[in-house]
């Protein structure tokens, strides 16, 4: 796909590492799949992808995690 940040670069596959803070809880997330734009360096997440780790740092937070650091494991 062509990147709507540049308009430049096409996408291609690759892993990325997220970092999201929830309620007092930082969850790092490495091993994401994403495509990412070979010009500019954006990463696009599918949203299934996206719904999954929300909810990984969701229960993180409930659970009074304050860091974690975890691989992504498809669902």
């Amino acid at each position: 796909m062509n990147c709507v940040i540049c308009r430049n670069g096409e996408t291609r596959r690759g892993a990325i590492t997220v970092v999201l803070d929830r309620s007092g809880a930082t969850v790092v997330v490495r091993g994401v799949p994403a495509e990412v734009c070979v010009n500019c360096g954006e990463e696009y997440v599918d949203e299934a992808t996206s719904t999954q780790f929300l909810r990984t740092a969701d229960a993180a937070a409930q659970a009074g995690v304050q860091v974690e650091i975890r691989d992504y494991l498809a669902a």
